[in-house]
This record gives C-alpha cells, structure tokens and sequence, in this order.
C-alpha cells in the first residue's frame, strides 16, 4: 500500500487480500494529525468468486455466527452480492450481532466491498419478553423442536416494537402455519408477519 498527502487530502493506493483490510487503512489515515479527508484507490485482491457461490458461502457462514450467545434465532440478515460487492439488510438484535456479521463477511475471501444496511431492532424490554416467549412457543412446539437441535435456528424470529416477523427455511407448508399460530399465541404481539421459506418451493415476492 501506498499513501500519499496533498493539503491534507491523504490518498491510498495499492492492494490487500481482503476488503477489511482496505477499511483498516481509512481509519488508520484519518487519525492522523491534520488530515482532512481520506481517498481510498486501493483494490482488493485476492481470489475471484462468481456471486452466487459467495452469496451461497456468506449465507451458511452468517447463520451460523456467534452460537453460543443466545441471539442467533433474533438475527435475521438478507446478502446480496452483485460484482464481489455484499449489500448486508434485514435486522440485528444488538450492534454486536450487526458489527459481528458486517467483520465476518469484509474479512471471507473474494469480497471486494461491503454496503452495510442492516438496522438494529430498538432497544425494548417488551420486545425481549416477547422475543423469549416465541423462541419458547415456536421451538417447544412438538413438531417444530426438530428445528432447535440445529445451532443456526432456522426459524428467525425478529421482534420490532411488538410486532413479530418469522423468516428462515422449513421443511413443509404445515410447518410454516404452525409457526405462524405458535408464534401469533403469544400475550402482548401486535401482529406476525409471516416470511418462512419452504424447502423446495418457489420464494416468495
């Protein structure tokens, strides 16, 4: 990498391997003394991956991301990738889940950018309570708790001001309604938006 200043306006060029670390010099650049603005010209690297096989391959690394910590059912991410570029969406339980997500995917090989617009569900004890209580409805549900076993919680469940959406991939049309009943069952929701894939079936517009 290489940086060059005029009048304050400190220009990067160069490559890295990863996009990560592309963002790593901007920051780097913009802390020091006197600088007024930063211009990043350098490339990424790296391997080349057509985007589908990299969408495919960031999807499967999301879901699966931070296990263990007790959000990953309230995580609901959306990846489009057009040219090595991931455009992140959807919603995120807590700015750690998001700030996990947006490093997993600028550090994953073959990605040349990162557009992020996931939104942060808002801080509510409410929507926690309810949040609980599906998570406990929808998998406690004899023939939904098959669903648990798997560490990625393939039903999402995504809780906004009362309001419940369920997205996520299940094995048939039957589960899908159960899910939408389990899930409108519980005290306090407003209303269930329900957004659930079934496996083998066209998606949904």
């Amino acid at each position: 990498m290489k940086a060059e200043v005029h009048d304050g306006i400190v220009t990067l060029t160069g490559t890295v391997q990863v996009y990560s670390a592309k963002t790593d010099a901007s920051r780097r650049a913009h802390r020091r003394r006197y600088v007024r603005g930063v211009e990043n010209l350098i490339e990424v690297a790296g391997p080349v991956v057509d985007d589908d096989t990299l969408r495919n391959k960031l999807s499967e690394k999301i879901a699966y991301d931070r296990i263990g910590y007790g959000t990953t059912a309230f995580n609901a991410f959306t990846i489009g990738v057009k040219n090595g570029v991931v455009t992140l969406g959807g919603v995120a339980y807590g700015p750690v889940d998001k700030d996990s997500a947006v490093s997993l995917v600028s550090n994953y090989p073959g990605v040349k950018g990162v557009e992020d617009k996931i939104e942060l569900a808002p801080l509510s004890p409410m929507d926690d309570r309810i949040r609980l209580a599906e998570a406990r409805a929808i998998y406690g549900a004899p023939q939904l708790n098959r669903y648990a076993i798997d560490p990625a919680k393939p039903i999402r469940i995504t809780v906004v001001h009362g309001n419940v959406t369920l997205t996520g991939l299940v094995d048939t049309q039957s589960d899908k309604d159960v899910a939408f009943v389990r899930a409108g069952g519980v005290p306090g929701v407003f209303k269930v938006i329900n957004l659930l894939q079934v496996a083998g079936a066209a998606p949904e517009k």
